[in-house]
């Protein structure tokens, strides 16, 4: 599907979608429980999808209801022998690692460009472990793998994604011994660690965390089930406090002051561009008239997109740094980035790790979401400065996790037409 922005005069409140972060942690948590578990404030993602059909067949029972689902848990059982992750990174490596808690063969699938995302760090620890594995010469994915991880010292880089370590996390204290993890770089992400050991900590899983440069765990604990309600989602916010930024005037509710959530440095970084942050009672909204500025997106790599449409429409010049990673997730969103906002008048120059952005005057035209939701989202933000036409190919992908991006566009304001 494609979209047409005719206008973009955003105004009004909307409730951010529960966190995909959180809610991926809470469901699997409760999967893992002995008892049953209620999961509040659920947005059926395609991701969030795939992570309840992947616990399903490691034997939850989980019932889908509107806006919550009902989960009656157990330590992992073999329902069957593959696991599709779709396209969601963060269920394929959480839950490596936890299905391999359990004897015997198995295949984890999915699709687009999640076979190209890297899953090295896993097969590291199955070649230490004597783990036998097989996968195309050409890509990572499908992977099958032919019997179980062991209770042992873990051994793995920080710097390439914190989804390893959570998978890990989350198996290790299930196995049949203690285990420790030894981060041998860097931590990039700390604040998705920090919402794992959260979670675990509210299911009744006690790691031991020093300095985020080892974690001790026990094995043979236990999940204990609770009732759980996801809080807003900061990665999302991201975008409509961008749209702020542009000239919209939108009340960002659901929003908890006080998250964990890594992603909660878009209001550090909106600051950065100049902006004024004001939070009153779970009410998030943001004004300013932007500036360039210099952007680490060492722990925060999903907001990339979204603030790089900010820099280009900024007045002055940004840098973008330890951003490498972008180019890692469901499209290289360095690349992709520069390519659509050059195509309209952008000035983006690529680095290796970054981006250097000008701010200029934007036209409208076509663009490509290069199948990409947050890259679809981030486009959808130029028109409101332009004032121009803007054609969005492929923007249905936002089911990734918004399903409901576009009629939100729309309520708040935005003329849209939608091709097939």
């Amino acid at each position: 599907m494609n979209v047409i922005i005719k206008e973009a005069n955003l105004c009004g409140d909307v409730i951010i979608p529960p966190s995909k972060s959180l809610s991926h942690r809470a469901i699997i948590a409760a999967s893992l429980a002995n008892g049953e578990s209620t999961i509040k404030n659920i947005m059926y993602s395609n991701d969030i999808l795939a992570t309840i059909e992947a616990m399903k067949s490691l034997g939850a029972n989980i019932e889908c209801f509107s806006d919550y689902v009902k989960i009656k848990g157990s330590k992992p059982k073999r329902i069957n022998n593959i696991i599709d992750a779709n396209e969601s990174g963060s269920t394929i490596r959480f839950l490596i690692p936890i299905a391999l808690t359990t004897d015997g063969f198995i295949t984890f699938t999915g699709k687009n460009n999640l076979v190209n995302r890297p899953l090295d760090l896993f097969y590291e620890i199955f070649d230490k472990q004597n783990i036998k594995y097989d996968h195309p010469k050409d890509k990572f994915l499908p992977l099958n793998v032919y019997s179980k991880l062991k209770a042992s010292d873990y051994y793995i880089r920080g710097d390439v994604s914190s989804q390893f370590i959570t998978g890990l996390l989350f198996a290790l204290p299930l196995l049949d011994g203690d285990s420790k993890i030894f981060i041998t770089t860097n931590l990039e992400s700390k604040g998705y660690v920090d919402l794992t050991l959260d979670i675990l900590k509210k299911f009744g899983i006690d790691i031991i965390n020093n300095n985020y440069e080892s974690f001790i765990i026990k094995g043979n604990q236990e999940y204990k089930p609770m009732d759980y309600t996801v809080e807003g989602d900061y990665s999302q916010s991201a975008f409509f406090l961008v749209a702020n930024m542009l000239g919209a005037n939108i009340n960002l509710l659901n929003m908890n002051k006080d998250s964990l959530q890594g992603d909660k440095k878009i209001l550090e970084d909106i600051k950065s561009f100049g902006g004024n942050i004001i939070f009153d009672d779970n009410i998030l909204k943001a004004n300013g008239n932007p500036k360039g500025t210099t952007i680490d997106f060492s722990q925060s790599p999903d907001l990339g997109p979204a603030l790089t449409v900010l820099a280009a429409l900024s007045e002055g010049h940004s840098s973008f740094i330890n951003a490498e990673r972008l180019r890692i997730k469901e499209c290289d969103r360095i690349t992709s980035m520069a390519e659509e906002i050059n195509k309209l008048g952008g000035k983006i120059t690529e680095l290796k790790d970054g981006m250097e952005i000008d701010g200029s005057i934007l036209s409208g035209g076509i663009v490509s979401s290069h199948n990409d939701h947050r890259v679809a989202m981030s486009l959808s933000l130029i028109p409101i400065i332009t004032k121009k036409e803007l054609k969005i190919l492929d923007a249905g992908c936002v089911s990734k996790s918004y399903p409901n991006y576009w009629s939100v566009y729309e309520k708040l304001g935005g003329v849209v037409e939608y091709e097939k």
